[in-house]
C-alpha cells in the first residue's frame, strides 16, 4: 500500500512536471487574427524562416497584411512566408493549393470556403478543412521547411496548384521538373520588399505530373515541358487518389539558390514523417516558452501571456542556409562567420520593448541580430531602419538600430565588435537624408525641411543619446559630448506655453495649432503622443513643464481626454485612453512615467488597466498592429513588473506584477523569481543586473521662435523673436553684417532673411534660426468657392498666390488638398488690365491618392458675374505616375480682364488598379499666377 502510494505521488510528480513545461497548450495563434492585430495563425517554429499558412487576402489590403483576416470565408491558398503584425503588405512566397477534378489556375477558381469551425491551431501546427472539395489540411515546419499533409475525401484527380503571381508582383518565375516528385522553384517578387528572391525544393510524396500550365512565356507552355519561366506562372501537378488517401509535400526555401533549398531540407526534414515534425516544432517552443514561466490559476491569462510570449519569437527570421550562406544587402551571396544572419527588423516598433526583453532572455540571438545589422552596414552603406529579406524599405524613422546596440552594450552582451557598431551609428547620423542635414544645422527639423518634421527631430534626439552612450562606454570623449549635445535637441520644438512638442514652420510655431490634431507634422500620432517622448531626458523634460507636480497634471490630463483624435484617419492609433494610444508604439512608456513623479500607484493603475483590456484571449484581442511582436512584448514585460522606458541605459523601471509568480531564466544566471506578494524586493535583483542609469544633462540652449503673419506680406509685415527658456536674443538680416540685440518687434517693409539666435547667461549661445519674408509683386487677392481640407491648407487662400511654390514633397505643408470635390477659385486683379498667361500648378502622388485633376479651365470677367471660357486643358498625365508637378498654362493675347477664374475638375472615384479602389481622390494645386 505504502509502496502503491508511493508509486503513484511519483507518478503525480512527473505528471505535474511534465504539464508545467507544455507550455505550447497556452498558445493561441488565432489572437490577432481579426480587428487590427495582422497576426496570422499558421505553423512556424521559433525565429524560423518558414511561416506555413493560410491566405485569406491577396489584394494588399491593410487589414490583410498578414495574408488572413478572420472575417473572410475564403482561402487561396497555402504560402511560406508571412509578416507578423505589420502595418504593410509583403510575402505569401511559394503558395500551394490543393483542389480535385480538372485544374484551374485562376485564384477564384482554386480558392475554397472554409468556416473556423473546422480550423485549428496551436504552436506549430494548423489543419482547416476547405469545403469546396472536403480536403484535409495540416501544416507543420521546421526552420527552413514547410510540410503539408492532405487528405483526399473521395477517389479521383488530385491537384496541388502552386501559383507563382500570388499576392506580390512576380518579377521573374521558374519552375524546374527534377523528377515526377521532386521540383524546384525560383520566385523573385517586388512589393515592400523591392527585390526579394526565394528558392525552394518542393518534394511530393508519391508521383505527380503536370497537367495545366499558365505562363507568358515567349512560346506558350506544354504541360511535357520540364523548365516553365515568366512573370505570370502557375502549375497544376496532378496524380489520382483514392478515397481517403494522404498527399504529403515538403517545401525547403532559400535565399540564395536551388543548392541552399537542397541542402536544407536533407538536413531538417529527410523523410516526410508528419507526427514527428510536429513534435519537433512543438519541442522548440518549448524550450523558448520556458524562459519565463508564470503561475497564475487563471487559464485565459495564461493564454493570452504564452501567445505574447510566441508572438515576440516569431521575428526576427533566420535568413540562412543551414551552411550559413545568405544574401547580403548588396544582393551577392555570403557566409556567415561566427554568427546566424537574421531578416524582418522592424526597428521602430521593436527597440521599444521586444529587444529589451530579448537582451534579458536571449542575450546570443541579440548579438546575432546585431552582427546582422553591422554586415547590412557593411554591405549596403548604412545600418537598417526598416530591413525585410535583405532590402531595406525605409519605412518609418529614426535610426533605431542604435538603440539596440547601446542597450546591448550597456547590459553587457558580448559577441559582437563595440567599436564597429560605433562607427556604425556615428554613420547614420551624420548622413544628410531624411530631414538629418537641417537637424545637425538648425538643431531640429521645421515643415520647411522635411515632413513628420516632429516625430524626427524627437525619435534623433533619443538615438544620438544612444550614440552619447556608445561613446562613453568606449572612451570617446569628444563624440560623446557632441552626441549628448544632439540629444538636447527636443527643447527646440517643445513650446512651454502650451506644454507640447510643437511644428515649426519659417522660424516660428506652426498655427493653427491643435495638440489632438494627426497630421503631416507626426509619425502616426499626434503632439499628445509625441510630446512624453524624451526618454533619454525625462528629468529635463519634467524641469520644462515646470517641476514634477505640472508633470504629473500634463500625464493626468492626456489619460483623462476625450479619446477622440483629429485630423486625418489614421488606423494605427487604436486603444485610446484620452490621448494615450497604446494599439501604436509612441504611447508604450508613457504609463511608466508616473513613477518618475513618486507617483507609482498611478503606474500601476494604467499598467494593470491596458494589461486587462487591450489584450483578450480572442481573435481581436490585440488593440492594435502586432508589429513584429511589439505589442505583445510590452505585455511580456509589464505583465512581469518590468520596462524599459530608455532602452541603451541601464535601468529598468518596475511595477507590481500581474501575475501571482514570474520565473525568468536569465542567460547564464540563477532564475529571477519575482512573487506579487514581494515584488518590491524580488524586483531589486535586475538592479545589480543592469546596473544605474545615466542621465542626460543641459548642453543646449534652445533656439529662437520667430513669429509673424506669414512669409508673404503686402505693404509690411511685423515680426517678433521670443526665448521660450529665457536668454537674451540677437538677430541680423541678410546682406546685413551688424548683429543687433533684439528689444522690440521688427516692421519688414521688403524682402528679408532674418536669422536669430538666443544666449544664455553664461554667454553660450543657441543654433541660429532663419526665416524668409516675402514682398508680393502685386496686390491681388483671391476667393476660393471651394473647401480645402484643413490638413492641406498652405497657409490659407492667400497661400495660392503668395509667389512661392511648393515642391514635390507635399507633406511639408506647402499644397492645398481638395478631396470628393472639383476646385474654383476667383482671383481679383483689382482693375481691369491686359492678361497674356493665366497658369496654375498641381501634383501627382498616386500612391498617397493625389491625382491630376481631368481637366483645367480658365474664365476671364470685368464684373465677377458674367464669366467666359477662355481656354480649357485637358490633362495628359499618366495617373498612375507619382511625385509629378504639372504647371497648367494658358497663353491669351492681351485679353482684358479684372476677374480670373480657375477651375479643376477632380478625378473622381480611383479606378480599380489603384490599391485605394472606390476612394476618393484629392487635388492638390499650390500656385495660380496672372501675367
Amino acid at each position: 500500500m505504502k509502496k502503491s502510494s508511493l508509486l503513484l505521488s511519483l507518478l503525480f510528480t512527473i505528471a505535474a512536471f511534465s504539464q508545467s513545461h507544455d507550455y505550447v497548450k497556452y498558445v493561441n495563434p488565432f489572437i490577432g487574427i481579426g480587428g487590427h492585430g495582422h497576426t496570422f495563425p499558421g505553423a512556424t517554429v521559433p525565429f524560423g524562416m518558414v511561416q506555413l499558412s493560410p491566405d485569406t487576402r491577396i489584394d494588399g489590403s491593410w487589414d490583410g497584411c498578414g495574408g488572413y483576416h478572420y472575417s473572410d470565408s475564403v482561402i487561396y491558398g497555402f504560402s511560406h512566408t508571412h509578416l507578423n503584425g505589420t502595418g504593410v503588405s509583403d510575402f505569401g512566397d511559394i503558395m500551394l493549393m490543393p483542389t480535385m477534378g480538372e485544374p484551374k489556375l485562376e485564384a477564384k477558381d482554386y480558392s475554397s470556403t472554409f468556416s473556423h469551425d473546422n480550423e485549428t491551431a496551436s504552436a506549430g501546427y494548423y489543419a482547416v478543412k476547405l469545403h469546396d472539395d472536403n480536403i484535409q489540411v495540416r501544416l507543420t515546419a521546421s526552420t527552413r521547411v514547410g510540410l503539408h499533409e492532405y487528405t483526399f475525401p473521395k477517389k479521383g484527380q488530385a491537384n496541388i496548384i502552386l501559383d507563382l503571381n500570388h499576392r506580390d508582383k512576380l518579377i521573374m518565375g521558374e519552375v524546374r521538373l527534377i523528377d515526377s516528385k521532386t521540383i524546384e522553384v525560383l520566385r523573385e517578387s517586388s512589393a515592400w520588399a523591392r527585390d526579394q528572391y526565394v528558392y525552394a525544393r518542393i518534394e511530393f510524396s508519391a508521383p505527380v505530373k503536370v497537367t495545366a500550365v499558365n505562363n507568358n512565356a515567349f512560346a506558350p507552355a506544354k504541360v511535357t515541358d520540364k523548365f516553365f519561366a515568366g512573370s505570370l506562372l502557375a502549375i497544376s501537378f496532378s496524380k489520382e487518389v483514392k478515397k481517403g488517401e494522404k498527399l504529403l509535400v515538403k517545401v525547403a526555401l532559400s535565399p540564395t539558390g536551388y543548392e541552399g533549398a537542397a541542402k536544407n531540407m536533407k538536413q531538417e526534414m529527410p523523410g516526410f514523417d508528419f507526427k514527428k515534425t510536429r513534435k519537433e516544432a512543438e519541442k522548440l517552443w518549448n524550450k523558448e516558452l520556458s524562459k519565463i514561466e508564470v503561475t497564475s490559476d487563471n487559464k485565459e491569462k495564461l493564454n493570452i501571456f504564452y501567445t505574447a510570449l510566441y508572438h515576440t519569437m516569431m521575428q526576427p527570421n533566420i535568413a540562412m542556409d543551414v551552411d550559413g550562406m545568405y544574401r547580403g544587402r548588396d544582393n551577392e551571396i555570403h557566409k556567415a562567420q561566427g554568427f546566424d544572419y537574421y531578416t524582418v527588423f522592424s526597428l521602430w516598433d521593436t527597440f521599444r520593448a521586444a529587444h529589451p526583453l530579448y537582451t534579458l532572455i536571449d542575450k546570443k540571438r541579440t548579438a546575432d541580430f546585431i552582427n546582422t545589422f553591422l554586415t547590412e552596414y557593411e554591405q549596403g552603406g548604412r545600418l537598417p531602419v526598416w530591413e525585410l529579406a535583405s532590402n531595406e524599405t525605409d519605412c518609418m524613422i529614426g535610426y533605431h538600430s542604435v538603440s539596440v546596440m547601446a542597450d546591448a552594450m550597456a547590459k553587457g552582451i558580448k559577441g559582437f565588435d563595440y567599436e564597429k557598431a560605433f562607427e556604425a551609428a556615428k554613420h547614420s547620423a551624420m548622413l544628410d537624408h531624411l530631414g538629418l542635414e537641417a537637424y545637425k544645422r538648425n538643431g531640429f527639423i521645421s515643415i520647411d525641411d522635411e515632413h513628420e518634421s516632429v516625430s524626427k527631430t524627437v525619435e534623433y534626439a533619443y538615438d544620438d543619446w544612444c550614440i552619447a552612450q556608445m561613446a562613453m562606454m568606449l572612451g570617446k570623449t569628444d563624440e560623446y559630448n557632441y552626441f549628448m549635445e544632439r540629444s538636447q535637441y527636443w527643447k527646440n520644438i517643445f513650446d512651454p506655453q502650451t506644454g507640447h512638442m510643437r511644428p515649426k514652420k519659417n522660424g516660428g510655431w506652426d498655427k493653427p495649432f491643435d495638440a489632438r490634431e494627426i497630421n503631416n507634422n507626426f509619425t502616426e500620432g499626434n503632439s499628445w503622443q509625441y510630446t512624453f517622448f524624451v526618454p533619454q531626458d525625462i528629468e529635463g523634460l519634467i524641469d520644462a513643464f515646470g517641476g514634477k507636480e505640472k508633470f504629473e497634471a500634463k500625464l493626468d490630463e492626456m489619460f483623462s481626454l476625450p479619446s477622440k483624435t483629429t485630423g486625418r484617419d489614421q488606423a494605427d492609433v487604436t486603444g485610446l485612453i484620452g490621448q494615450y494610444a497604446h494599439g501604436n508604439e509612441p504611447s508604450h512608456h508613457m504609463a511608466y512615467l508616473y513613477n518618475y513623479v513618486g507617483k507609482p500607484e498611478k503606474t500601476k493603475e494604467k499598467v494593470h488597466y491596458i494589461l486587462e483590456e487591450f489584450y483578450k484571449n480572442s481573435p481581436d484581442g490585440l488593440i492594435g498592429n502586432e508589429d513584429c511582436g511589439q505589442m505583445s512584448a510590452w505585455y511580456v514585460l509589464s505583465s512581469i513588473g518590468l520596462y524599459d522606458v530608455t532602452p541603451g541605459d541601464n535601468y529598468w523601471q518596475k511595477t507590481e506584477p500581474y501575475f501571482q509568480e514570474a520565473k525568468v531564466h536569465l542567460e547564464n544566471r540563477t532564475p529571477a523569481v519575482i512573487r506579487k506578494s514581494n515584488y518590491n524586493e524580488d524586483l531589486k535583483v535586475f538592479d545589480p543586473i543592469v546596473g544605474t542609469q545615466t542621465k542626460a544633462y543641459d548642453k543646449v540652449v534652445p533656439v529662437p521662435v520667430i513669429e509673424a503673419e506669414g512669409k508673404s506680406f503686402k505693404d509690411s509685415t511685423k515680426v517678433s523673436l521670443h526665448a521660450p527658456f529665457g536668454g537674451k536674443l540677437y538677430y541680423n538680416f541678410e546682406r546685413e553684417s551688424a548683429i543687433k540685440e533684439y528689444k522690440e518687434p521688427l516692421t519688414i517693409k521688403k524682402w528679408h532673411m532674418l536669422t536669430a539666435y538666443a544666449e544664455n547667461e553664461k554667454g553660450k549661445r543657441s543654433k541660429s534660426v532663419s526665416a524668409e519674408f516675402v514682398k508680393k509683386t502685386n496686390d491681388y487677392t483671391i476667393d476660393i468657392k471651394s473647401k480645402y481640407n484643413r490638413l492641406y491648407h498652405a497657409g490659407g487662400a492667400e497661400g495660392l498666390i503668395d509667389g512661392i511654390k511648393g515642391t514635390t514633397n507635399w507633406r511639408k505643408g506647402d499644397w492645398q488638398g481638395y478631396q470628393n470635390q472639383d476646385f474654383e477659385a476667383v482671383v481679383d486683379l483689382q482693375k481691369e488690365m491686359p492678361v497674356n498667361a493665366i497658369e496654375a500648378s498641381f501634383l501627382q502622388d498616386s500612391r498617397s491618392w493625389i491625382l491630376m485633376p481631368v481637366k483645367v479651365e480658365y474664365y476671364v470677367s470685368n464684373d465677377n458675374r458674367d464669366f467666359t471660357l477662355v481656354k480649357t486643358i485637358e490633362t495628359k498625365t499618366d495617373a498612375r505616375q507619382d511625385n509629378v508637378i504639372e504647371n497648367y498654362t494658358a497663353h491669351l493675347n492681351n485679353v482684358s480682364a479684372r476677374y480670373v477664374k480657375v477651375k479643376a475638375y477632380n478625378f473622381g472615384t480611383l479606378p480599380q488598379w489603384h490599391q485605394g479602389a472606390g476612394g476618393q481622390a484629392f487635388i492638390f494645386i499650390d500656385e495660380i499666377t496672372v501675367n
